[in-house]
């Protein structure tokens, strides 16, 4: 019996009606939506988050210090407002004016964004002074100073004094808002200590402010610049090693911001660890050590700190490589992020639409220009169904004869028909880059940050409308009904494309149909903690591609006439092309080496 591949009128009603309910859904979830959410998970133990952060060890040198001996001074601008502690004189406080950060409690981003916050980062410059003492800063008890955007923090050890000299700027371009000038300055370090570098050890612990704790956690790794700033690179690993490279700048790069540490001279002998923090208020603890060089053992070091979001036209305007912090993809991935999708989307958000929306118009808008390819794609199929009852007719001659044989009588039949199958290999190959490239653009592209869309409250995280009180493995304790919503339309597009789909003749050979219908289903798993905004895209892509084959099967495509382009192909001497001219003959050639082997085995019987 033939095979249907088409959809008949009733089969289009509920593909329509499957549309409808599922907008009917997101409207009526939108305004019917909870605004409280019971999260046994918020209990959190205090006492285990202030574990999971290095505390500062005052006590050898000072052991009188108590948290209200401790000095703070501050210091804002439009964008950055910033604390210093006493305590090493170090920035204590990090709070990014113009973003929030996600607060589970009420399921909102509406609590203040701080990158540094509760000891969470800890850093100083260590040596040894005459009698092998290690001396660290950030154990040292400082005085502080403010004058106007200034403050100057000083230290005596010893009668050595250390200045830490702190500048914020508070006018000029975006970029410079984002900047603090950081000079340590010494005088008489040298009659205490006759070491030529100094150690720069950093701890910092990175902070959960989005929503997505496992894609931020993922996101969340040091980067770094070398080579007088044109070689970038980073490590999500256990361990970063670059003791033979000359650090420029070191960071820590979260999924949407990064605290970097810029050095004049370079951090030498690099190295750091990191570890993921499983629950509680932090996400990943790192640790970085490099050397900076002391002149006559007196530290006088230039550097720049850099509080930032990660938006790509600020971190380009700074000229110092910091655009490759952002993840957009390596290649022809990334350039297609820069230069199709960011432009494309900034263009469209112009017109002040949702930004849900203006993905719905990007979808399209990739669609058409992918539209000659489809329609290639799709013909191919209406014209392998129109040949099937001659392949059926191949199979059942060739049933028991030689597999070889039959391929070869597979492939006449495809060349009489002038049916070019790797053809069909075309526009899955397209989308293999598109597909990875919106994986890393979704996730990243900071102007989604923070918005809804329908019940989705933040594109570049799932939305959990649907909450389990149970965890599922791989799944976790929510359902995206965008991802479900997507996982529908794959499953309906993988049914109407797949019955020209040829059932396996040999035994142990897989049921690609079988295949082919779970993994939609596999794909829900992936989109449920993936960003809403790539699942929403997928869905009105597949939803597109679904509505592109009704229209060509019932409007475009007439299978008479294809019928009778096939019948006039056959008729007509069909030229072989290259790739088919090399396929017979390495089947021929196979087919020689298989009879000469059957002989020899004849000849030893």
């Amino acid at each position: 019996m033939q095979q249907n591949n088409g959809l008949d009128k009733s089969q289009i009603i509920s593909f329509a009606v499957l549309c409808l309910v599922l907008f009917g859904f997101m409207f009526y979830f939108q305004k019917d939506q909870q605004t409280e959410e019971a999260l046994n998970a918020e209990k959190q133990k205090t006492e285990q988050t202030q574990n999971s952060v290095k505390s500062t060890q005052a006590a050898n040198i000072n052991p009188n210090v108590t948290p209200n001996s401790i000095q703070t001074a501050t210091l804002a601008n439009n964008e950055l407002k910033l604390e210093f502690s006493s305590l090493g004189g170090q920035v204590s406080k990090v709070e990014l004016l113009k973003y929030k950060a996600y607060d589970q409690k009420t399921d909102k981003a509406d609590l203040p964004l701080y990158l540094i916050n509760k000891n969470n980062s800890s850093y100083g410059f260590q040596f040894k002074d005459k009698t092998g003492k290690v001396i660290n800063t950030k154990d040292l008890i400082f005085s502080p100073v403010v004058n106007g955007n200034a403050v100057t923090l000083t230290a005596n050890y010893n009668g050595a004094a250390i200045q830490f000299i702190y500048t914020l700027n508070t006018a000029g371009e975006l970029k410079d808002q984002y900047t603090l000038d950081f000079k340590v300055r010494s005088q008489g370090l040298a009659n205490i200590s006759s070491d030529n570098k100094a150690d720069f050890i950093w701890d910092y612990s990175v902070r959960n402010v989005e929503k997505g704790r496992s894609q931020e956690q993922s996101h969340s790794e040091f980067s770094y610049a070398f080579n007088n700033y044109n070689d970038y690179d980073y490590d999500g690993r256990t361990t970063m090693e670059e003791e033979k490279e000359t650090l420029n700048w070191i960071g820590v790069k979260q999924q949407f911001f990064s605290s970097v540490i810029e050095s004049k001279s370079g951090f030498t002998q690099s190295k750091g660890n990191q570890e993921n923090i499983e629950e509680g208020e932090y996400l990943k603890k790192l640790n970085f050590e490099g050397f900076v060089p002391m002149t006559g053992s007196e530290l006088n070091q230039d550097f720049t700190w850099y509080f930032m979001p990660l938006d790509l036209p600020l971190l380009k305007s700074y000229d110092k490589n910091f655009d490759e912090i952002l993840p957009l993809g390596w290649s022809f991935i990334g350039s297609m992020n820069r230069y199709f999708f960011m432009p494309m989307y900034n263009i469209i958000a112009d017109w002040g639409i949702a930004a849900g929306w203006v993905i719905f118009l990007m979808t399209i808008i990739v669609k058409l220009i992918l539209s000659p390819i489809m329609y290639k794609q799709h013909k191919l199929s209406a014209m392998m169904k129109v040949i099937r009852p001659e392949i059926d007719e191949v199979n059942a001659k060739f049933k028991d004869a030689d597999p070889m044989k039959k391929q070869q009588a597979t492939m006449e039949v495809y060349r009489k028909a002038g049916v070019n199958q790797m053809a069909g290999c075309l526009p899955a190959l397209v989308q293999i880059p598109i597909f990875y490239a919106l994986f890393r653009f979704f996730p990243n592209f900071i102007d989604l940050r923070g918005q809804g869309f329908w019940f989705a409250k933040d594109l570049t995280a799932y939305d959990d409308l649907i909450k389990l009180p149970f965890k599922i493995p791989f799944l976790g304790d929510h359902l995206s009904v965008f991802a479900i919503a997507c996982t529908i339309v794959i499953l309906i597009y993988t049914v109407m494309t797949s019955g020209n789909m040829q059932q396996p003749q040999q035994e142990g050979m897989p049921n690609m149909k079988v295949i082919m219908y779970i993994f939609p289903i596999t794909f829900l798993f992936f989109l449920n903690t993936s960003a809403s905004g790539l699942s929403w895209y997928y869905f009105v892509s597949n939803a597109i591609n679904i509505l592109i084959i009704l229209v060509i099967k019932y409007v475009i495509l007439d299978e008479k006439k294809i019928h009778a382009q096939i019948q006039a192909n056959k008729a007509q001497p069909k030229k072989e092309g290259k790739f088919q001219k090399r396929m017979r003959e390495m089947m021929e050639k196979a087919q020689e080496q298989q009879k000469a082997q059957e002989q020899q085995r004849n000849r030893k019987k």
